[in-house]
């Protein structure tokens, strides 16, 4: 009995070395996860772009920027010369908050013992917001302490915060966007990864390769009833988003639409080229669920700021499509921005579903030839 036992333990080794996917993936996977959630999962706020307006410079409006700008939680940009570029900053997604100093601020120290500060935040994402924010108030007591010890004047400086976009200061204003990016990515590619490979599995697929219709058609036909169920999937998450969990459209609903569709097309593609490359339902289903979900979730800023990330990991980013719709989603839905704000995020798109068609084809064609 234990010599059988020993026999099947030698026999399924022997099958799992000559694997090499699975050797690939149950050693190798592990070691990736490691690295990539040790980096990327950082729930600091790193990286803030700050403007600093201060319309009268002094002695006091310069300690406090002298305390702000080499701070390494900030990355300062060029003083704005009006409120209204702060806007405009802010709209753009130039800028991640501001520090505006009030035009009597030296008087109201010297004269009040007390002045009023503004910190003008992009709040789509509420807790960058808040953190941003906080991190300003303990920049400025430590400095009121500082004066305060010089001195001995009790100093008071009040900090007002202006919240754009997010006024309310809700989750669901962040996550709906990365929740649309993850779901459509995954639920398009698992359902185009097994079309090709069903056709294998059940024997069809040679009639098809020795018919006279080109690789690029199959794939195409393969694509547009998936793209058809997947813009009912689309509107179903939009109604929700907005009657349900009150998430305003602010931009325009027809540009919304057209880069969702975009993204699900190249969802779709994603899926597509899995299938061309697997034997099996079962490796498809896998590769295109849990292998999209980590790159999605970790890589996409759904969850942590890519800013926070290693230089590295924000290159890998970079290559995931669902960083580039949620970014694109985030400034239609939220912000309101127009076509020009997207078109970066819609030329990337573009490119990468031109890139996918190319290698679907190619390796459709072996098969063909």
């Amino acid at each position: 009995m234990s010599k059988q036992f020993l026999a099947f333990v030698k026999k399924e080794f022997y099958h799992i070395s000559r694997d090499r996917r699975t050797m690939l993936i149950l050693l190798g996977m592990p070691v990736v996860q490691m690295l990539i959630f040790g980096f990327a999962i950082n729930m600091e706020v790193q990286n803030i772009r700050i403007a600093i307006y201060e319309p009268h410079p002094d002695v006091y409006t310069q300690d406090i920027k002298a305390r702000v700008e080499p701070n390494p939680y900030f990355i300062a940009q060029e003083a704005p010369h009006s409120i209204q570029e702060i806007d405009e900053l802010l709209r753009k997604g130039e800028i991640d908050m501001a520090l505006i100093f009030p035009n009597n601020f030296h008087n109201d120290i010297v004269h009040g013992g007390g002045a009023q500060v503004q910190v003008i935040t992009d709040s789509s994402d509420p807790n960058i917001g808040s953190i941003s924010t906080n991190y300003i108030r303990a920049i400025i007591g430590e400095q009121q302490k500082e004066w305060m010890g010089l001195q001995e004047i009790p100093y008071n400086i009040n900090v007002t915060n202006k919240l754009h976009y997010n006024p309310e200061m809700k989750s669901a204003y962040t996550f709906v966007p990365g929740i649309m990016g993850l779901v459509l990515m995954i639920i398009c590619a698992i359902m185009t990864s097994i079309s090709i490979v069903r056709e294998k599995e059940m024997g069809t697929m040679e009639v098809l390769l020795a018919s006279p219709v080109n690789s690029a058609t199959i794939l195409l036909s393969k694509a547009v009833p998936y793209l058809a169920l997947s813009i009912v999937n689309l509107i179903t998450i939009l109604l929700l988003s907005y009657f349900v969990l009150k998430v305003p459209i602010v931009g325009s609903l027809t540009l919304l639409l057209f880069v969702s569709v975009l993204f699900i097309f190249l969802s779709l593609l994603i899926g597509l080229l899995i299938s061309t490359l697997v034997e099996t339902q079962v490796v498809a289903i896998i590769i295109s669920g849990i292998g999209l979900m980590m790159p999605v979730l970790i890589l996409s800023g759904m969850i942590f700021p890519i800013s926070n990330m290693p230089v590295l990991l924000q290159w890998l980013s970079t290559l995931v499509p669902a960083r580039w719709f949620i970014t694109a989603v985030k400034k239609i839905m939220i912000q309101g921005l127009g076509f020009m704000a997207v078109a970066k995020e819609i030329a990337i798109l573009s490119s990468m579903i031109v890139v996918l068609i190319i290698m679907s084809i190619r390796n459709i064609k072996p098969r063909m030839e």
